[in-house]
């Protein structure tokens, strides 16, 4: 039989490797060292059989023998410019070598037709990632998880998922985690070993404590180095274990199928991290297996609350003259219910900070936000409740529920039921199970309160105080109250908004009114940084799921919090994400500041050096605008709204008018 044709490959230009030099270069995917010595080209193997160096980086050097050896660059291994041949001590088999022509100029490399793809362990485990609908992977591709990279890239190649690569891992578990808390389908993120892997940390918290799903994916040194020491090899399980419901070490040995399964259902079904550990060796160990899959392994999730607490339920309720509801971001599926719920007792809806957009402002019965990043609307309600029916809410102390009322509290967590103190009435069940069964029990009592009217009338009054506020100026910048006044009217209905940590937070709590725009938040960690990356998951989710499709994303921040992931900007202009990132600069870690003054402590080491961010964002290739005064921020941010690409808004605030 015939040997199949070489296929040549132009891999350099003759005046490219002068005489007595060396060059990698690559071949289809075939990484060669090229050498020109004694007018002869050769071109051979590129890696070092020693520990994987590139030949072609190194040198043709003369040897103490005075033979001429290309060096390698990494251990000083030799090997003959011409022949690959080792000067002996090591490996007497030398470098395979491939062909060459020279033609016209140009040099050609003869490879043999490329062989048809080997399945590996990762194929099977990003094969059955597709399979458990995991769609987005957002990472850094490195040394020790290449091969898990390919597989991730092949799945990519047939449209299965998408990649985004970022600037910083961090951003990879932020982004994931925005993701997650938005779709509560889990996405992945992907790093190397050592200081890739811990960079993912603070995003994983953040998704923990805010129940978030996530798939983490870290490369690992190779299996014969681990321990002893070797470059970027730590105790990646220790490190994870905190941080994770699930870590698992992917071995030869292991059912990597069944590995991918147990994480992606771990992720999805306890809200959770779920992390996996590539060995560098094990990526590409060959595989025969079938992907796994999740039919037959996640039943319903409905808890219908007990007979005996619904009906306890209905007698509180249908008593109280004065109810209020509280929302939090755990009622985010049931919004609806919960809405119905309150019209047919005409009681007030109060949301945490993390569940607000959950019911509209302009709502008759909405009072706003609850707690420290609220309104007053909301406080006065607390103030005069005789019943609280709290859904889905933790009682951070963020968010300032009264323990002295009487409470009914409905969670699908039982550790949740009275975590911080006793309730009167602890139901467990999940939201919307809860709303539905309560529906045909429940009456008004008689006497209760008109609330409707006095929602209307406390929404007035807080109204008039914002536009006296709007009316602020003390010739140091804009006053936040103005920046929120004109995305209360610009913002979408639907837009998906992730606000960041500091003052600009607060300010967005209190003075934005929701139309019901989705909003994502650091809540739990409270960690400065948040927004941006966030942006990119859910601006990711609008690609990738029908429901999110077409919203616009909206990002906003201070200019400490942009300052940690500015060079993302990068990274959304590179993939075209249509995001919006409005940013309050007034200088200073404003939060800072302000609590250092309440603590009577000195204001010290709170100011930040700054650049022109907008000029930045232009830069970068994006849209950037600086806004100095009140009567360009409306253009500004229409302007920017309406660019179909990353854009920025570079707004110079008061620090003190928050």
């Amino acid at each position: 039989m015939n040997a199949p044709a070489l296929q040549w490959i132009r891999v350099a230009d003759v005046p490219d490797l002068p005489e007595g030099r060396v060059r990698s270069v690559t071949a289809r995917s075939t990484s060669i060292c090229l050498s020109h010595f004694q007018g002869q080209w050769a071109a051979m193997d590129n890696r070092c059989p020693h520990q994987g160096g590139p030949l072609g980086e190194g040198s043709i050097e003369t040897g103490a023998d005075g033979r001429c050896w290309i060096r390698c660059p990494w251990h000083g291994w030799d090997f003959d410019p011409l022949s690959g041949k080792p000067p002996g001590g090591h490996d007497d088999s030398g470098q395979a070598l491939y062909p060459v022509q020279v033609r016209d100029g140009a040099v050609f490399v003869g490879l043999e037709p490329e062989a048809e793809h080997q399945r590996t362990v990762t194929d099977v485990m990003a094969e059955t990632m597709v399979a458990w609908g995991v769609k987005r992977v957002f990472g850094m591709v490195g040394h020790s998880n290449l091969g898990l990279a390919d597989a991730l890239r092949r799945r990519a190649v047939d449209a299965e998922l998408s990649y985004i690569g970022v600037r910083h891992e961090g951003a990879a578990s932020f982004a994931a985690s925005a993701y997650g808390k938005l779709s509560g389908r889990p996405a992945a993120c992907l790093t190397i070993a050592g200081p890739g892997a811990t960079n993912l940390l603070t995003g994983l918290w953040d998704a923990k404590v805010d129940r978030a799903p996530v798939l983490a994916l870290t490369g690992q040194v190779q299996t014969q180095v681990f321990g002893p020491g070797a470059f970027q090899d730590i105790d990646l399980q220790s490190a994870f274990q905190a941080v994770t419901r699930f870590s698992q070490t992917v071995l030869a040995t292991s059912n990597h199928a069944e590995l991918m399964t147990l994480a992606c259902k771990t992720a999805l079904v306890e809200r959770d991290v779920a992390h996996l550990i590539f060995p560098d060796d094990i990526q590409t160990l060959p595989s025969s297996a079938m992907a796994g899959k999740p039919s037959g392994r996640i039943g319903g999730h409905g808890v219908v609350p007990s007979e005996a607490d619904l009906a306890r339920a209905a007698a509180m309720i249908n008593a109280a003259r004065r109810p209020m509801v509280v929302i939090g971001h755990g009622a985010v599926e049931a919004r609806a219910a919960v809405i119905a719920l309150a019209e047919c007792i005409g009681a007030p809806v109060a949301t945490t900070f993390k569940g607000k957009g959950l019911i509209a402002d302009h709502h008759p019965l909405a009072a706003g936000v609850l707690g420290r990043s609220g309104t007053p609307v909301a406080s006065w309600f607390m103030n005069e409740a005789d019943l609280i029916v709290s859904l889905g809410s933790s009682f951070a102390n963020h968010t300032g529920i009264d323990r002295s009322k009487p409470i009914i509290q409905v969670d699908f967590e039982r550790m949740q039921l009275g975590r911080f103190h006793p309730v009167a009435l602890p139901v467990w069940g999940e939201i919307g199970a809860f709303c539905d069964a309560m529906a045909p029990r429940l009456s008004r009592a008689a006497g209760a309160a008109e609330q409707r009217a006095e929602l209307a009338g406390r929404w007035s009054m807080w109204r008039d105080e914002k536009r006296r506020r709007l009316a602020e100026t003390r010739g140091q910048g804009i006053h936040s109250a103005a920046v929120f006044d004109v995305l209360t009217r610009l913002c979408p209905a639907d837009a998906i908004i992730a606000v960041d940590v500091g003052n600009n937070t607060y300010s967005f709590g209190r003075y934005f009114e929701t139309q019901g725009q989705r909003v994502l938040m650091s809540g739990y960690l409270g960690s400065i940084g948040f927004s941006l990356p966030a942006a990119m998951g859910a601006w990711a989710a609008t690609q990738d799921l029908e429901e999110f499709a077409g919203r616009k994303v909206v990002s906003i921040s201070g200019d400490g919090g942009f300052g940690q992931y500015a060079m993302e900007f990068t990274t959304a202009v590179k993939y075209g994400m249509d995001i919006t990132h409005v940013l309050l600069n007034n200088g200073q870690l404003g939060k800072i500041s302000k609590e250092q003054r309440a603590g009577h402590w000195p204001v010290w080491e709170t100011d930040l050096r700054n650049p022109s961010f907008a000029m930045f964002a232009r830069q970068c290739g994006g849209h950037g605008v600086k806004v100095t005064d009140v009567d360009g921020l409306e253009q500004a941010i229409a302007q920017a709204l309406a660019v179909d690409g990353p854009a920025l808004v570079e707004v110079m605030t008061d620090p003190d008018a928050v």
